[in-house]
């Protein structure tokens, strides 16, 4: 399953809104440096569908805010 993400690295809060069955809008408080918020977006992500982390994965868009994941369930 391909999931597309729109990230909001610096929130003040975490929030995921899911637009529809493949696409969702996460917040996340980490910063976009040294990985951290895809490292966080994958655990709220992974959270969000009921699976393990390492079964989700960045496909694109590691430096950019519209990211591409594969998630297995």
């Amino acid at each position: 399953m391909y999931i597309r993400v729109h990230a909001i690295p610096n929130a003040k809060k975490e929030k995921v809104i899911r637009e529809d069955e493949t696409t969702f809008t996460i917040s996340v408080k980490e910063p976009a440096t040294q990985n951290l918020a895809n490292k966080r977006i994958r655990e709220v992500l992974a959270q969000e569908l009921g699976v393990s982390p390492t079964h989700v994965r960045l496909l694109t868009g590691h430096q950019n805010r519209s990211k591409m994941y594969s998630v297995e369930m």
